[in-house]
């Protein structure tokens, strides 16, 4: 493999290096992807799939106990192990043959092992039985490298064997006792996940919980997992983690009071994997975020691409917005201004051009899977505000729209517009209540198109539908 010479080299096989080696390919040029761990990456083994694995079941579950007539056909608890055991096909059970196949059925060439850049456009792979070789790239290296879970200072809690969102995805045996600590996406995925599936669970949130949504949606959030018996401590705080010789946890509390709880998961943020690139090479700082030009090419301290604007970076590494569908859209562009800078043609490095990822910044959705969901796209009415756009938001209650009255009894949620002043535009939607995940593409289009006010009103929603609560809003609006 030693002096190999390709057009380019991806490093991080995920959901995102995949892609961009794809689009690499599909532009008539030749790509190595380089990985350390399985092919297809967190998403695949330790987030989104498996996760959404974990909590399909109980909300499946859940839905059937809204309807009567189902509800009376229904007895008897979750089956654990079969959750498990589906959870467990969703992550193709941790073998990456699949994955595998389709990076050769694409072209793709795949490497073993640990890349490291070491010389303009070279990399340097150490593979998993300690052989080094290096690969060369005519055009580009694309870093892709993700990140992993970020343990926070608090003391004892490295040496009592904490969860980390891997750990606890993967999990084998419920336990009868956890312990949360971050109340984010992941620490109320979890609450609900877990406690569904049988355990007591306690959710220490310190900064709030899900401090990023609009308020009223998390409010939501906190009442469902309080009435599912889930102990919720909002601006609690641990002090020390300790495990002792009987396996049992204890968070101690600042300003007193304990927890104890026989596994503690971590979820208070991610770090980028970017310790052992060579990043110190191009003068950048190893360890941290990568900062990236509208083209996804890797930018300096001072705000310049360094040495000839070879090095790329894509997905959660450069920081941007850690969610893997917003990764993906981000390896299209790059790749495809790769193929564009390497052939000559164009690149269109304006805002909404295919070669950049604009809606990074203006347009991004999101579903947060807890009980209810919350479906987002755009920004909240804070993050409108702090971006110094003149808005105002209005809000209307789902439940009284009949095709959520349908959809259960005692259907509960809200959802929400943030409207531009200046533009008529919608930049910001959020819906919370059960099965609103479908809502968000709608809300996804409407504000990447920057689609007026005036002519959503000719969007209209099938009667009796949820979809109905945007005529709602509509309606709301005018008053």
């Amino acid at each position: 493999m030693t002096g190999t010479v390709t057009d380019v080299i991806v490093i991080g096989a995920g959901p995102v290096g995949e892609n961009v080696a794809d689009r690499i390919v599909a532009g008539g040029l030749s790509a190595v992807i380089v990985e350390s761990e399985l092919v297809g990456g967190e998403c695949s083994y330790w987030a989104c799939m498996p996760t959404k694995a974990l909590l399909r079941d109980a909300a499946a579950l859940r839905a059937v106990r809204q309807l009567p007539g189902a509800a009376a056909a229904v007895t008897g608890r979750l089956d654990v192990d079969a959750v498990l055991a589906r959870r467990d096909r969703f992550a193709s059970n941790w073998n990456d043959e699949g994955q595998v196949a389709w990076l050769q059925q694409a072209g793709i060439t795949l490497v073993r092992g640990h890349g490291r850049i070491i010389a303009p456009r070279t990399v340097e792979i150490t593979g998993r039985d300690g052989t080094v070789s290096t690969i060369t790239a005519r055009h580009a290296v694309v870093v892709a490298t993700g990140t992993s879970a970020a343990l926070p200072p608090i003391p004892g809690l490295a040496d009592a064997a904490p969860w980390t969102s891997r750990e606890a995805v993967s999990v084998k045996k419920i336990p009868e006792r956890l312990a949360i600590i971050g109340g984010g996406v992941v620490g109320t995925e979890m609450a609900t996940a877990f406690s569904a599936l049988g355990a007591a669970v306690t959710l220490i949130a310190r900064d709030g919980v899900l401090p990023r949504v609009e308020p009223y949606a998390a409010e939501h959030v906190v009442a469902s997992l309080e009435s599912a018996g889930v102990r919720v401590l909002i601006g609690a705080s641990p002090s020390e983690v300790t495990r002792d010789a009987r396996g049992t946890v204890h968070v101690t509390l600042a300003g007193g009071g304990s927890i104890d709880a026989d596994e503690v998961l971590v979820a208070t943020g991610r770090r980028p994997n970017t310790g052992d690139l060579g990043l110190e090479y191009l003068g950048l700082a190893a360890g941290g975020w990568l900062s990236v030009d509208e083209t996804l090419r890797v930018i300096g301290p001072d705000g310049t691409v360094p040495d000839g604007g070879w090095l790329y970076a894509a997905g959660d590494v450069n920081g941007r917005a850690l969610l893997t569908h917003q990764g993906k859209y981000q390896a299209r562009a790059a790749g495809d201004a790769i193929v564009a800078r390497a052939t000559g043609a164009p690149v269109e490095d304006f805002p909404w051009g295919r070669h950049v990822a604009t809606a990074d910044l203006r347009a991004v959705p999101q579903v947060i899977f807890t009980d209810p969901e919350i479906a987002s796209a755009g920004l909240t009415l804070a993050g409108a505000v702090d971006a110094g756009l003149r808005v105002r938001s209005v809000e209307y209650d789902l439940g009284s729209v009949a095709g959520a009255s349908l959809h259960a009894d005692g259907y509960t949620g809200r959802a929400g517009i943030v409207i531009n002043e200046d533009t008529n535009t919608i930049v910001g939607f959020t819906a919370v209540g059960p099965d609103v995940t479908e809502l968000v593409h709608a809300a996804t289009i409407a504000i990447a198109g920057e689609v007026p006010l005036d002519r959503l009103w000719h969007a209209v929603p099938a009667y009796p539908t949820i979809s109905e609560v945007w005529l709602r809003l509509l309606e709301t609006a005018a008053r």
